[in-house]
């Protein structure tokens, strides 16, 4: 769990902080429509949209490198 939890959140913080320099909260929520949603709601929503993507990213990463079985001997 650690392997997977942990590196995502750290993508996660660090993704959050590069997306939201770049674009300020309340011109994303204007162009979308929804006017009255604070800049903290928006942070949240955004950290936790990127880390369920990261997440998974760590997941597949996990799910591929498990050992494949040997293939068993035609009889």
């Amino acid at each position: 769990m650690v392997a997977v939890l942990w590196p995502s959140f750290l993508v996660a913080g660090v993704a959050t902080v590069l997306f939201f320099a770049t674009f300020d909260p309340h011109d994303l929520m204007d162009s979308i429509g929804v006017p009255h949603v604070s800049r903290m709601t928006v942070y949240s929503i955004g950290f936790f949209v990127i880390w369920i993507i990261a997440l998974l990213s760590s997941l597949l990463t996990v799910y591929f490198m498990r050992p494949v079985d040997s293939p068993r001997p035609q009889k």
